[in-house]
């Protein structure tokens, strides 16, 4: 079977790396910009799936992977910072505060007629932070393209008081526990594969 993870996130490669199957990347072509009034979890979900169905219209035979996630702050959508000063920005808000994530996996295939969907919520309960660990963090894991300037995956997670959620896949920007699940229901079981 054809599968196809609709990203070009190193990330994201990893994470389905962890599943031990057979796939392969294609990058979508997908406005992600957000509309008005949109809730975090809408975009997120509205995303995935128009990843996955870019890459899906193109190969209709394929078992398509779309996911997308995104941080808020009270509502507040936090991008990918890009670069130092506008990361040290971001820690500088997100200290002793709760953000929330919404990471929505998305499993399309045109000639099963099938699309599933899934959005993960995952917050993170930051301590409060000085400037100085935030510069000393930065410079060590340079997580500039990463929403909410961490890798929680690596130094990041001594960025926090404690995390909530289900999937802590999820917060690295991949929900594998709920795509185990897709797959499965598509019958794609990755234990017997």
């Amino acid at each position: 079977m054809d599968i196809i993870l609709a990203s070009s996130s190193a990330y994201r490669r990893r994470l389905l790396e962890r599943l031990q199957i057979d796939f392969r990347c294609l990058a979508p072509d997908t406005d992600e910009s957000r509309r008005a009034n949109e809730s975090p979890p809408a975009l997120s979900q509205r995303l995935a799936i128009a990843k996955a169905r870019a890459i899906a219209e193109l190969h209709p035979d394929a078992l398509v992977i779309g996911s997308d996630q995104v941080a808020s702050v009270e509502g507040d959508i936090l991008g990918k910072p890009g670069g130092f000063r506008p990361a040290v920005e971001q820690l500088l808000l997100c200290s002793g505060r709760e953000v929330r994530f919404f990471t929505t996996v998305a499993l399309v295939s045109l000639h099963r007629g099938l699309e599933q969907f899934h959005v993960e919520p995952f917050s993170v309960f930051f301590r409060r932070l000085g400037e100085e660990e935030i510069t000393n963090y930065l410079a060590r894991d340079e997580p500039y393209d990463c929403a909410g300037s961490f890798k929680v995956e690596s130094l990041g997670i001594a960025l926090f008081k404690r995390l909530t959620g289900n999937d802590p896949t999820s917060l690295e920007g991949l929900p594998l526990i709920a795509l185990s699940t897709l797959l499965r229901d598509a019958g794609v079981d990755v234990l017997s594969t």
